[in-house]
């Protein structure tokens, strides 16, 4: 018994319970901690030295037998595999290198693995993905899943081939009205439809496509009027790909303008004929000749010089060659022979969408191919629709629509946006079925576009982790410099540049487009401007809830305001402020990034002197101080203004003075054309002759942005 005496007592329990945990673990099957194995990795009792030797002669041997032992090291690094969203069971199983019946089997301890019985089985649950493989005790990293698309069953709804022959019937042309701003495109329609659109547009400019069915004797014409404002490139552009004639509005005292151009550009590129309406020929400084020559110069080769466009000159105000601009309209239509299927599938185009405040979700759709009715199941882009209601262009409810037919359809679950192709399919879980489809190819879309600024954001983050890590580590035992850290301090709060937080809401898609595109062009590194949250419809509680923490303008753009909206913004003090024209939209905004700028410092110089020579004078036991012998040339030198020192129109310095000499008098200013004594309160500086020596003065102005889109 004597080597156990001279064992400690601690360390006879220490034994028997390591020793006691073993045999326990062994029996029910239970895995040893591995604070165990650390502290004691033994096999038994019987494994430690029972001599009379010392115990500490033992020690190293021990270590080394732990060092062969088969335990797992507690600071080894688990596994890292790759994995994408989607994953199948069989591509988990090869990236986690186990067999296929051991990740089945995983899977059974993992929540929301119900019906993942087949290889195939596609993993949607990504939280369900990285549980699985938390239990295999592995870690993953993301990566690009190059199979992805293929994997993906296609859903999607498509266009129906060209019908047959037999089936085609005429259907009425569609005519898009294009042309620069305030060319009198909207009052040609008002004269067709007999109407007064124009003194209901705010600003006397249309920034909506209207779309309008209009009889002419026995036939009729649907009519697209687009925006000719440059903000509306976007609508002009769907006008044009969604007709079958283009109508160029041009006055005839303007001529060709910028929009006239772009339009020009859009119709070529849709391949679309064109008929030129002169318009304003009732003006007295119309000029027929000069517009024509404008518009050959831009492509287009009229009728009367050998070509195929026709150029009508009216007055839509007068309605003078109305009538005849319609007969060419219909004429051209009969040549090109428009014929569309009335029976089928729907299919047709979306020209616009809006939020009303009565009925909801309802966007404006050109029908092309077959007839809607109520009850249909369309699908337009990632929204879809149920039927509730038909309107047409004079908000009377319809029974159905055929081809080339403008309507209003309610019942939209979300807005379409516009330009989107609306289909119609059989059932709402079809519906459904597409709208996810499409969804899906968005998302991969979308990551792989985000994916290269995803990993040269991660790239970034470790460089500058390891960079603060490293600092760290250098600064961990040195004195904290708080003079250091004050000026950083001071430098963060001059970064603080001044900003300006908005809110938009808008009355249709189009002019929420033409809004955003507007704003996305502004760039400037004095303000910063920030777009809080736009959409459709009239500004709610949400809004301006939304709106207070940033301390955002609420802009609403033909839209009104809720009354808890109002009461709200009342009692936070958010502004609320109502625009219907979109150049006075821009120059509020414009006002408020301008009242947010500093006052720009500027300097205006009140006198001018030429250095002639340079003295060096002495003041007691001082050193020799330089003055400046100078003669003023321009304005007058006062003693109390700043100066500064310009060599070869290069400013080598900036001061002010301490004494200033006519003669030997001291004097607080030197006219024009007299001689003087200049020092500064600096006497470090050298002057040299031909020396400007410039007195100015400072004041401050208001700071204007430099932001024109247009």
């Amino acid at each position: 018994m004597y080597f156990i005496r001279r064992i400690k007592k601690t360390t006879l329990l220490s034994i028997f319970e390591v020793t006691y945990s073993r045999c326990f673990a062994e029996k029910f099957g239970y895995q040893i901690g591995r604070e165990w194995r650390r502290v004691y990795p033994v096999q038994s009792a019987a494994s430690f030295h029972t001599s009379c030797c010392p115990f500490s002669k033992k020690k190293r041997e021990e270590r080394l037998k732990a060092q062969e032992l088969d335990y797992t090291s507690p600071k080894k690094r688990k596994k890292v595999i790759e994995v994408w969203p989607n994953m199948t069971v069989e591509e988990l199983s090869r990236s986690m290198g186990k067999p296929i019946d051991d990740v089945f089997e995983l899977m059974t301890f993992v929540d929301n693995t119900f019906g993942l019985d087949r290889p195939t089985d596609v993993i949607e649950n990504f939280d369900t993905l990285c549980d699985i493989i938390k239990k295999a005790n592995l870690r993953w990293k993301m990566r690009e899943n190059t199979q992805e698309n293929t994997a993906i069953e296609d859903k999607d709804a498509y266009r129906q081939p060209p019908a047959p022959p037999e089936q085609l019937q005429k259907r009425p042309p569609v005519v898009t009205i294009m042309g620069h701003v305030d060319h009198g495109k909207t009052t040609l329609l008002d004269y067709l439809r007999k109407s007064s659109i124009v003194s209901g547009e705010f600003g006397g400019i249309t920034q909506h496509i209207g779309a309008f069915s209009v009889k002419v004797g026995k036939e009729s014409i649907t009519f697209l009027d687009t925006p000719g404002h440059a903000a509306f490139t976007a609508m002009r552009s769907r006008g044009a790909h969604c007709t079958d004639i283009v109508v160029l509005v041009v006055a005839a005292d303007d001529g060709v303008m910028e929009q006239t151009i772009e339009s020009i550009r859009m119709a070529k590129e849709a391949n679309v004929p064109i008929v030129v309406a002169i318009n304003k020929m009732d003006k007295p400084t119309a000029d027929l000749e000069r517009t024509k020559k404008m518009l050959m110069m831009r492509g287009l080769t009229l009728e009367e010089f050998g070509g195929d466009v026709q150029a009508i000159p009216i007055s839509a105000l007068r309605g003078t060659n109305v009538s005849q601009l319609t007969e060419a309209i219909l004429v051209l239509a009969d040549l090109t022979d428009l014929k569309a299927t009335y029976s089928g599938s729907v299919e047709g185009v979306i020209l616009e969408s809006k939020m009303d405040r009565y009925k909801g979700k309802l966007s404006t759709a050109l029908i092309q191919r077959g007839t809607l009715r109520k009850g249909c199941i369309l699908t337009a882009g990632l929204a879809w629709c149920k039927v509730k209601k038909l309107l047409n262009d004079k908000s009377l409810e319809i029974l159905e629509a055929p081809p080339s037919t403008p309507v209003e359809i309610v019942g939209w679950n979300d807005l379409p946006a516009p330009g989107d192709v609306m289909l119609q399919v059989e059932s709402e879980h079809r519906a459904n079925e597409v709208l996810r489809y499409r969804q899906k190819i968005q998302m991969t879309e979308k990551a792989k576009k985000d994916l290269p600024s995803i990993e040269s954001a991660r790239a970034e983050s470790k460089n500058y982790y390891k960079e603060r890590l490293i600092e760290k580590r250098r600064r961990r035992h040195a004195k904290i410099n708080w003079d250091e850290f004050r000026q950083k301090q001071k430098e963060m709060h001059n970064k603080n540049k001044p900003e300006l937080n908005i809110i938009v809401k808008a009355d249709v898609e189009g002019s929420l487009e033409a809004i955003s595109d507007l704003l996305v062009s502004y760039n400037s590194s004095i303000c910063d401007l920030n777009i809080v949250h736009s959409g459709i419809g009239s500004i709610s509680l949400t809004d301006v809830e939304m709106a207070e923490p940033f301390n955002a303008i609420v802009y609403s753009f033909n839209v009104g305001v809720l009354p808890d909206a109002q009461e709200l913004a009342n009692r936070s003090g958010i502004a609320i402020k109502h625009q219907n024209v979109i150049y006075h939209f821009l120059e509020d905004v414009k006002t408020e990034i301008n009242s947010r700028l500093p006052p720009k410092e500027m300097e205006e110089v009140t006198g001018e002197a030429v250095v002639q020579e340079l003295f060096l004078i002495n003041e007691g036991k001082k050193k020799k101080i330089p003055v400046a012998g100078c003669r003023c040339i321009k304005g007058e030198l006062k003693k109390s203004s700043l100066y500064k020192v310009m060599r070869n129109d290069q400013e080598i310095f900036r001061g002010s003075l301490s004494s200033m000499r006519n003669l030997k008098t001291e004097v607080t200013s030197i006219k024009k054309d007299q001689h003087c004594g200049l020092k500064f309160e600096d006497t470090s500086v050298v002057f040299q002759p031909g020396d400007v020596i410039q007195a100015f003065r400072t004041y401050t102005v208001p700071q204007e942005i430099e932001w024109n889109p247009f």
